[in-house]
């Protein structure tokens, strides 16, 4: 049974019914729906969310993911980043996050398609701060580089775990080493970026390993820092092995900060592209 902390709030207002239907009409993809998102409510009640794109399919089999697996994913959609400049332009959105499944069937890994998505939306939206959280790309030095010369504000890739849970946690094809490579690399590449990762925790990780994994992120210069609770999408996937209290999370982003983090979000409902529009203003204030 999940401890009180836990509940999660339903959708009751009419702005979430307006952001599900466009997202219907528009075949838009999110990682809200198929992340099974425990913050989707909250988020689409306020007009935000994060969009998907290369579609439904990933080719990774991360253990703690419920996103739909295969060898290889859809057509490459050459009509989505206007599509998608076109809802933000309909939603005046002031931030916005890109993220996409993993495309290793893809020769560039959808490294262009991301780029050609930034542009695009940038162009239509300047006013709009765009934040992507981008896969690892196999490591490839060209592919993050064409990320960075599309210039968002902020590049995000996920560690997910601390290091000795990687292997069962996450696809054998990542690994924890490159993750922080792919951080450290995207700000070297880049000119004023802001990079961001995030962590679960409830997988059987030590405090100590925590503690170690905050600094090995900042090693890698990273600015921002969310940390939340894994919640176990479907019985395919691992089990969670600890529900952490919200008083946990609440030390451990003191602990956090005390390494430099511009800012730091931590409590069980956190997740990476949460509440992203007051992560980047809080920096800035605090910066």
């Amino acid at each position: 049974m999940l401890p009180e902390w836990l509940a999660i709030k339903p959708a009751t207002t009419e702005r979430y019914d307006e952001v599900r239907q466009s997202m219907l009409s528009s075949g838009t993809c999110t990682v809200c729906v198929e992340a099974h998102c425990p913050n989707m409510s909250e988020c689409w009640s306020s007009g935000t969310a994060t969009f998907m794109i290369l579609g439904d399919t990933c080719t990774r089999g991360c253990r703690f993911c419920n996103v739909k697996k295969g060898a290889s994913g859809a057509e490459v959609d050459g009509s989505e980043p206007g599509r998608l400049a076109g809802i933000i332009r309909k939603w005046k959105l002031n931030y916005v996050v890109l993220t996409s499944v993993c495309r290793d069937d893809l020769a560039d890994q959808g490294s262009s398609h991301f780029a050609a998505c930034i542009e695009r939306i940038r162009l239509e939206n300047p006013k709009t701060v765009i934040e992507v959280l981008i896969p690892d790309f196999e490591g490839n030095v060209s592919c993050l580089q064409k990320i960075v010369d599309a210039q968002p504000d902020v590049i995000g890739h996920n560690i997910e775990t601390v290091e000795r849970l990687t292997p069962t946690v996450r696809d054998r094809r990542a690994n924890y080493s490159q993750s922080l490579e792919v951080l450290r690399r995207s700000k070297s590449l880049g000119k004023k970026v802001y990079t961001k990762s995030a962590m679960m925790l409830g997988l059987g990780e030590t405090e100590d390993e925590v503690l170690s994994a905050f600094k090995d992120l900042r090693t890698a210069n990273v600015d921002f820092l969310a940390v939340g609770q894994y919640l176990r999408p479907a019985t395919r996937n691992i089990e969670v092995k600890e529900y952490v209290n919200p008083e946990q999370f609440d030390r451990l982003k003191v602990r956090a900060l005390e390494f430099g983090f511009l800012y730091v979000a931590s409590g069980p409902f956190v997740r990476s592209s949460y509440r992203a529009g007051e992560y980047f203003t809080n920096a800035l204030i605090h910066k």
